[in-house]
């Protein structure tokens, strides 16, 4: 007969969720408050002078070309991202899970990334493309190409995006090893047998029994390249040059605390909050119907 656990009253178990519940309150539903609350006034940066303007900084956020430009760059962006660290993190596992010398040393080598702050990874991979003394820009220049992200645009998004993957690449590679060890090794055996050559085992049998760790890694991605780049963009190009790679983390930054405008900053928190949930929910809505559990 199945025993089943019971609780006389209901003190044990509220007592057993209050911590929880106490972090989630503090830590997100009350910031989450302050900003919508602060959206929704115009005040001096000394907080001298309060009004309230309803929703006066979303219809000026949303009317400046300038942002509607930061929301398509973002998700250039994050698209970048997404795909560079997810790519190599697949590759680098299916090496990482097959039966070879020192694999052991090869898996904690590629997580090492991950521990390392998004500012240090911004500055690492500045220094590595400096036009100056960067060892990459300098092999660049020998192959014929100008490689200078303080002065063109399209060379600091592609530096900020390298970095900002680079980082995440150990997080993926982690999850996806995991799911590559857990697929029944018959199931590959059974189609070496019927003489499937390796890429079409990937293609038919692998990739497919991934699809659930590979449509949650691209909710966590979107939302790392969303919220957890700004120490990145930060110390690598300020959002320049020429606010090429400004992102909508990194102006919401600006706006609040050099430009000092605190409505308007408050509202663009907000207004990305509100794009971040919707494209997890279109994310859920559509791409999971294609995932296989």
């Amino acid at each position: 007969m199945e025993r089943k656990v019971t609780y006389p009253g209901l003190a044990l178990p509220y007592a057993l969720l209050a911590p929880q519940i106490l972090i989630i309150a503090v830590f997100f539903y009350l910031p989450t408050g302050q900003a919508l609350w602060m959206s929704t006034l115009l005040q001096d940066p000394l907080g001298f002078s309060v009004q309230f303007v309803g929703l006066e900084n979303f219809t000026n956020v949303l009317s400046d070309p300038a942002y509607r430009e930061t929301i398509v760059r973002t998700l250039f962006f994050t698209t970048g991202v997404t795909i560079c660290a997810m790519v190599p993190a697949i590759l680098l596992a299916f090496m990482a899970d097959k039966a070879i010398r020192g694999a052991t040393a090869y898996k904690t080598i590629l997580i090492i990334p991950y521990a390392i702050a998004p500012a240090v990874a911004g500055a690492l991979w500045l220094f590595l493309f400096n036009p100056s003394v960067g060892i990459v820009s300098h092999y660049l220049g020998k192959l014929g190409v100008d490689w200078n992200p303080r002065i063109q645009g399209g060379d600091a998004m592609a530096l900020i995006i390298i970095a900002s993957a680079w980082k995440q690449i150990a997080y993926n590679f982690v999850f996806f090893l995991a799911g590559l060890q857990s697929i029944p090794k018959s199931l590959i055996e059974a189609a070496k047998i019927d003489g499937a050559s390796e890429s079409r085992r990937f293609w038919t049998i692998i990739f497919p029994l991934l699809s659930p760790t590979t449509f949650f890694l691209i909710v966590v991605n979107f939302v790392y390249a969303f919220f957890e780049t700004f120490g990145v963009v930060h110390a690598s190009t300020q959002g320049g040059p020429g606010k090429s790679t400004e992102i909508m983390i990194y102006k919401v930054w600006y706006d609040g605390f050099i430009a000092q405008d605190l409505g308007r900053s408050a509202a663009q928190s907000v207004i990305l909050m509100v794009i971040v949930v919707a494209l997890t929910v279109l994310q859920f809505r559509f791409v999971e119907r294609k995932v296989h559990y």
